[in-house]
C-alpha cells in the first residue's frame, strides 16, 4: 500500500491507522483502538470500484473474551451480508456499565439496497468515500448531498441504514450531518479528513 494515514482520536484515548492504494478506486486496510465504550482493536478491509462506490467490506472488532467479524459484499444493487460472533460482548458492556450492544450484521439487508458506501462507525476515512464519489469537493460552495449509507456501529458491529448529507462549505471543507448532529470536517486536497471535530485529528 503507497499511502499512510493515522488519527488520534479526540473523544477518546485510541488511534486509527489506515494504509491504502487509491489509484483507482480505494483499497484500504486499516487498524483502530479504543478504550469506550469498553477497550477493543478494530481491523478493517475496504474496497470499493473505481467511482468509490463499497465493493467490500469486512471487519473485526476483538476485546478481553469477545470478538466480532463482519463481512460486507455489494453485486448487483445488493448486499450480502455475514457474521461471526465468540464469546459476549453484552457481558463486557455491562460490567463496564453500558447497556446491550445488540446483534452483529442485520436482519433485513434489503433495508440497505439504496447504499452505495459504507459508513463504519468513528473512522474518519470512510467520510472520504461520498465525497470522491460524488465529486463534491469540485462542486460550487453550498452544494448539497444527502445520501443513504450502511452504518456500522462499533463495538457492535450492528449494520443499520442511515441517511446523511454533505454540504461543501470550501474545497477543504465539507459539512456532515446525521440524525440532528453536524460537524465540519476539514478535507486535504484528495478529501481524506484532517479534522473531525470531536473525533479525531490526523497526524
Amino acid at each position: 500500500m503507497p499511502k499512510s494515514l493515522f488519527w488520534i482520536r479526540t473523544d477518546t484515548a485510541g488511534t486509527d491507522h489506515v494504509l491504502l492504494n487509491d489509484q483507482r478506486g480505494l483499497s484500504a486496510r486499516g487498524v483502530a483502538t479504543a478504550v469506550t465504550p469498553v477497550p477493543y482493536t478494530c481491523t478493517y478491509s475496504l474496497v470499493t470500484d473505481e467511482h468509490w462506490a463499497t465493493s467490500r467490506f469486512e471487519v473485526t472488532v476483538e476485546g478481553a473474551g469477545w470478538v466480532r467479524t463482519l463481512k460486507m459484499e455489494r453485486a448487483l444493487g445488493r448486499w450480502r451480508v455475514s457474521t461471526a460472533e465468540q464469546g459476549d460482548l453484552a457481558a463486557a458492556l455491562r460490567a463496564a456499565g453500558h447497556g446491550n450492544p445488540g446483534y452483529p450484521g442485520t436482519e433485513e439487508p434489503g433495508r440497505l439496497e439504496g447504499a452505495l458506501d459504507v459508513d463504519l462507525g468513528h473512522a474518519p476515512l470512510f467520510n472520504t468515500l461520498p465525497i470522491r464519489r460524488l465529486g463534491l469537493r469540485e462542486g460550487d460552495v453550498g452544494t448539497q448531498q444527502r445520501i443513504e449509507v450502511a452504518w456500522v456501529h462499533v463495538p457492535s458491529l450492528e449494520v443499520l441504514p442511515a441517511t446523511q448529507g454533505y454540504t461543501i462549505v470550501d474545497p477543504n471543507r465539507a459539512r456532515f450531518a446525521v440524525q440532528g448532529f453536524t460537524a465540519e470536517l476539514e478535507l486535504d486536497d484528495n478529501a481524506y479528513v484532517t479534522h473531525y471535530p470531536g473525533l479525531a485529528e490526523r497526524r
